[in-house]
């Protein structure tokens, strides 16, 4: 008896999604091997790049992470000669965190690699398909903003307490 092969269904989008991260995670891992810089020092010095010169506080509500976290990635940041701080002109209770000429190379190369990789992505659509392609691109971060807003799910409820 011959039984009839079926194609298996595609993998759910959000498989390809994670994928999809995984790849973009492996990347930024390998492109910073053999540095002292981990995708939390890349954030803080990629939103220095975007943003300019800003107070500790900034960079918190600006990376999402508490003032603590921060200062600690600054203090990791400063000895390696990525950033300084500076008085800040107006508040001289605060201090401004800012790119030093290393930092604004190694800021310069990352943004030349990213448009030459987003560049390559581009290419892998059609050029027809490429404007559907952005909205759906749109369409799903803010979905996936909209969703996670209230926060992430949460599974520890389904393993046991650990007071036995």
């Amino acid at each position: 008896m011959v039984t009839a092969r079926t194609t298996p269904p595609p993998d759910p989008i959000l498989d390809r999604l994670l994928a999809i991260g995984e790849l973009l995670q492996r990347d930024m891992g390998r492109a910073f091997a053999g540095t002292a810089l981990t995708p939390s020092r890349v954030h803080l010095l990629w939103v220095l790049q975007h943003r300019g010169p800003l107070t500790q506080r900034a960079l918190s509500e600006e990376l999402g992470i508490t003032p603590r976290s921060v200062s600690a990635l600054v203090d990791a940041l400063e000895p390696l000669g990525y950033l300084r701080r500076a008085p800040h002109p107006e508040d001289r209770r605060a201090v401004l965190v800012t790119l030093t000429p290393l930092a604004g190379e190694m800021m310069a190369r990352m943004q030349r690699d990213h448009g030459a990789l987003d560049d390559e992505i581009r290419s892998a659509v059609a050029p027809v398909d490429r404007a559907a392609f952005e909205r759906g691109l749109d369409a799903v971060l803010a979905k996936l903003a909209e969703l996670y807003a209230g926060g992430s799910p949460a599974y520890d409820d389904v393993e046991p307490a650990g007071d036995e």
